[in-house]
């Protein structure tokens, strides 16, 4: 019986799956000591949340280097909406006095 290949989207939501696990892990089974490992799991998990939610918006059937230009357009987008609503804030904060 022949193997099917994995796309791009299936081995990509694998692995952020793995990451997603491991950065909870890290959060919940670090003692309080080590408390640079919770702040690395904490990265890990946001991370891999906002990567998977742009996995999520790729077609199925896209080859591996189509498929990661299109992540990295959507988190560029997602920056540059993040970085607008940064910089309005203390304008939008002067308005209201």
């Amino acid at each position: 019986m022949a193997r099917m290949q994995k796309t791009f989207q299936e081995r990509a939501e694998s692995l952020l799956i793995i990451g997603m696990v491991l950065g909870i892990a890290l959060i919940a089974f670090t003692p309080i000591q080590f408390f640079e490992f919770i702040q690395l799991g904490l990265v890990v998990l946001v991370t891999c949340t906002f990567l998977q939610i742009a996995v999520g918006n790729i077609p199925r059937d896209i080859p591996w280097r189509q498929g990661l230009v299109r992540i990295a357009i959507i988190l560029s987008i997602v920056a540059v909406v993040f970085g607008i609503g940064i910089a309005l804030v203390p304008v939008l904060s002067q308005l209201g006095r």
